[in-house]
């Protein structure tokens, strides 16, 4: 198996004291399905102007999403673009009561699943059985469950 992962930091260098690129290259590989033989995958941190201007662009909505996914190709040679907004991870982190570490994995998993094919848009179905396979890898990198309904 072949991964390449590269990580832009554009945005938040002190969100870097907590989330390190090894943990982004662990959370990457957790997420991988084992269909995939082959992974090019660009984590890009970015800021306010460029992911407000990301998801105008490309989902024509007037705010800034916390994860955009890019899918170029699927397995066995995944391609895929995310582009992660630092400020609003630390907004939804510290409203949701969890540390930044376990917010940025989940949406590392979280847009790595929709560039594999998952979405949880399409059924009530597809999104509980999406939230389950975020919920086991989240839990199986020793990390918090992130939908609690789940675990109530």
């Amino acid at each position: 198996m072949s991964i390449n992962i590269d990580i832009q930091w554009l945005s938040s260098p002190k969100q870097r004291e907590s989330v390190s690129d090894a943990m982004l290259r662990r959370w990457v590989k957790q997420a991988l399905a084992p269909s995939v033989e082959n992974a090019s995958i660009t984590l890009r941190i970015v800021g306010q102007t460029e992911g407000l201007a990301l998801n105008s662009a490309y989902r024509k909505e007037d705010y800034a999403t916390n994860v955009l996914t890019f899918a170029y190709s699927g397995a066995p040679a995944l391609a895929a673009d995310l582009g992660i907004r630092a400020p609003v991870v630390a907004k939804e982190a510290r409203a949701l009561g969890i540390s930044l570490k376990a917010h940025y994995a989940h949406l590392v998993i979280h847009g790595l699943l929709h560039a594999q094919g998952w979405d949880h848009e399409t059924s009530e179905a597809d999104a509980d059985e999406m939230e389950m396979t975020e919920g086991f890898l989240m839990l199986s990198l020793g990390l918090p469950q992130p939908y609690q309904e789940i675990v109530d």
